[in-house]
């Protein structure tokens, strides 16, 4: 608690600070700003540095010390929204996925995308069949590491490479042969191009989901795609409405509500705290504004209660899907060069490799892939604030299945599946210290899995604890709890004032206008009975005559001094 109220006195001494984006293709861009710099500027400076012209597209995500992920907001400045110290690091990601990606302008957007996209195949949040995803897979081997060569790829050679959380022995060797025989001769550009015309189909894409419960306590992941708003629970998408239904977004506190059909519909849901269901509620009103309307002049400041003098107010600043759509046929110049990063094996690359690979099991008990948008999730807060998910091995997160089920099941949809590891067991880490990539490296070499918590600290540039911060952690996690009361009761406390300040200027402008209304030469029953009573005629006479003249007379002074001059 100390060091977060030092924080804001070391800041302002300081007029740089360093900052560091971990790019789409796990390199790091750093560089430093001034003090008061805004997000805009760090933005433009990325996108400078990628040649990158359809930029509305992409945001700078950042996690701070409560491990609450954030979009940086390009039109405040860098430092007040960081609550952590200097240096800075945040993350380049996609935010707004793009209705159509294969139809994009430029090769280097496209390539942007398909790198965002191969992250959430990897993570668990992009859902498909079993065909589908080794397309998805074959076109991902054909674009970075080019035609099947027999000299340079021996059998099995797909198996050293990690697309998804998990995938048989049998998903390999279908991935292998679709590079072998359908993908010969594509270049990079046309894989990848296909590979986004496959993955704008599924059903899941664009899906950054967030964890919250419903109102019978149920885990449900609630999300905002390039079409509507989308809740996937249990096994199933329970809900899903288009934007064009989702008429107001809401919260209080942890509660967020979704109206829809002019009030017909409200779909109520719980967040794991105030601030989750607050950055809930920002994504789900900018996804709105820019998947919505028709120009960004029509974005409106929202408010998240019915009375305007409480709950926060938010508006969306950037332009539309459709405006950046326009913007974009204009574009006309030589394309960028694209430095490509090919697929580095897993075996040689730790970074990459992500837990056991499933081995050859009995023809009886061979499991369908199942990936499942619980695995690898990042947006999940800690485990005292996540929503309860109950963990289990990595086999077990593969439901057996009959000889008659396996044959059919290339022909099914991947779903949600309820014996869903935990989301920690399958996050891969993106570390941007050195201590923080050895101890990643180290712990792929011993086969344990990398938590959800150390990619949110390697994230937000803090340090990791070690074994023997045990104490250290229930300390701060008792300093944290502490704080995150006082806030709430200074919540509450501002709440009361702010009402009661609103009240009190009702009442006055009230008071004025009746004295207005009672003083003027208006006819009325109601007015006339006022002016008939003893109280009105003291007042009128002792108070407002008097209060009249001297005002008459000041205006009187001002004219005449205005007139001399």
């Amino acid at each position: 608690m100390l060091s977060r109220f030092m924080s804001g006195s070391i800041r302002n001494l300081e007029r740089e600070y360093s900052c560091t984006v971990r790019l789409l293709d796990d390199t790091e861009y750093t560089c430093t700003i001034q003090r008061d710099a805004k997000g805009q500027y760090l933005f433009d400076l990325i996108c400078h540095h990628l040649n990158l012209l359809e930029k509305d597209y992409f945001g700078i995500r950042y996690v701070d010390p409560d491990k609450q992920r954030h979009w940086l907001e390009f039109s405040k400045s860098i430092a007040k929204q960081m609550k952590s110290q200097p240096p800075f690091t945040m993350c380049l990601r996609v935010k707004f996925y793009p209705p159509e990606p294969a139809s994009l302008k430029e090769e280097i957007t496209r390539y942007l995308v398909f790198l965002q996209i191969k992250r959430d195949l990897y993570h668990g949040r992009l859902l498909c069949k079993t065909s589908d995803a080794a397309m998805l897979a074959a076109h991902i081997l054909q674009a970075e590491i080019g035609n099947y060569d027999p000299g340079k790829h021996p059998e099995g050679y797909s198996s050293k490479f990690q697309f998804f959380p998990k995938h048989s022995e049998k998903l390999e060797r279908r991935i292998s042969d679709i590079h072998k025989t359908e993908l010969i001769g594509q270049t990079p550009e046309t894989s990848e191009r296909n590979f986004l015309q496959k993955a704008q189909m599924l059903e899941t894409y664009g899906v950054d989901p967030h964890p919250c419960k419903d109102v019978s306590g149920n885990p449900a992941f609630l999300a905002f795609t390039p079409f509507g708003f989308v809740v996937l629970q249990g096994n199933r998408r329970v809900h899903f409405l288009k934007w064009n239904e989702v008429t107001k977004l809401k919260f209080e506190g942890k509660t967020f509500h979704v109206h829809a059909n002019q009030r017909e519909i409200i779909l109520t849901y719980f967040a794991p705290t105030p601030e989750a269901c607050k950055h809930l509620w920002k994504c789900g009103v900018e996804n709105q504004a820019f998947y919505k309307l028709e120009k960004s002049s029509q974005v409106r400041t929202v408010s998240s209660s019915n009375l305007f003098f409480k709950g926060s107010r938010f508006r969306y600043s950037g332009r539309v899907a459709k405006e950046v759509m326009e913007q974009s046929a204009k574009i006309k110049r030589e394309p960028p060069e694209i430095h490509r990063a090919g697929l580095v094996p897993s075996r040689s690359c730790p970074s990459i490799t992500h837990g056991p690979r499933l081995t050859s099991v009995p023809r009886t008990r061979r499991r369908a892939v199942h990936i499942s948008i619980m695995e690898g999730l990042e947006s999940l807060r800690d485990s005292a604030h996540s929503t309860p998910v109950r963990s289990v091995s990595h086999g077990d997160c593969f439901m057996p299945r009959s000889r008659s089920q396996a044959t059919d099941a290339s022909e099914r949809t991947a779903v949600i599946s309820d014996e869903a590891y935990s989301p920690s067991d399958s996050v891969l880490p993106t570390p941007v210290a050195e201590h923080s990539m050895e101890l990643a490296v180290s712990r792929q070499i011993n086969g344990a899995p990398c938590s959800i918590e150390e990619e949110k600290e390697s994230e937000a540039g803090t340090p990791m604890r070690g074994e023997g911060g045990d104490f250290g952690a229930e300390e701060g996690a008792g300093g944290d709890s502490a704080l995150s009361e006082v806030e709430q009761v200074n919540k509450f406390v501002l709440s009361v004032l702010r009402l009661l300040l609103v009240t009190i200027g009702l009442l006055f402008v009230l008071l004025l206008l009746l004295i207005i209304l009672t003083e003027s030469d208006l006819d009325i029953a109601f007015l006339r009975d006022i002016r008939q009573t003893p109280e009105f005629e003291q007042f009128h006479y002792e108070y407002f005559c008097p209060l009249r003249r001297w005002f008459a007379c000041k205006l009187r002074w001002v004219g005449g001094l205005l007139i001399n001059k």
